[in-house]
């Protein structure tokens, strides 16, 4: 991936791209999760049962795919707040200031830093 100047991007900025990518995919995956939950709540208020319901539900379940919009978006932005962190550190950020940024402790940025693909912060 380039800036806009053509350059390659560094790796915060493709974390955050990849982030908002995700987050375009979560956000229709909701849509479609909460349609099928509206339909479900139908059912329920036509008097269906519990049993019915859910044993006629089609897979993936709405719970499924919550579950798994969940887990999406923690990867992601656990993916973006590490590059972010680490470019923040590259600009001289010392990490009692980042982890003052991000409203966590220092230990809980050395940890972070020290994740795949960044080095050790202390």
């Amino acid at each position: 991936m380039t800036n806009p100047s053509g350059e390659p991007a560094d790796p915060a900025t493709r974390a955050l791209r990849e982030l908002v990518d995700e987050l375009g995919s979560c956000i229709t995956a909701l849509d479609r999760a909460r349609e099928r939950a509206v339909d479900l709540l139908r059912q329920r208020e036509a008097g269906t049962t519990w049993l019915d319901i859910v044993g006629g539900e089609s897979r993936p379940l709405v719970v499924e795919q919550i579950s798994t919009v969940l887990g999406t978006l923690s990867t992601a932005g656990h993916a973006w707040r590490r590059e972010q962190a680490a470019a923040l550190q590259a600009e001289d950020v010392s990490i009692n200031r980042i982890a003052a940024l991000f409203g966590v402790t220092r230990q809980r940025i050395s940890t972070l830093l020290r994740g795949p693909g960044t080095t050790p912060a202390d």
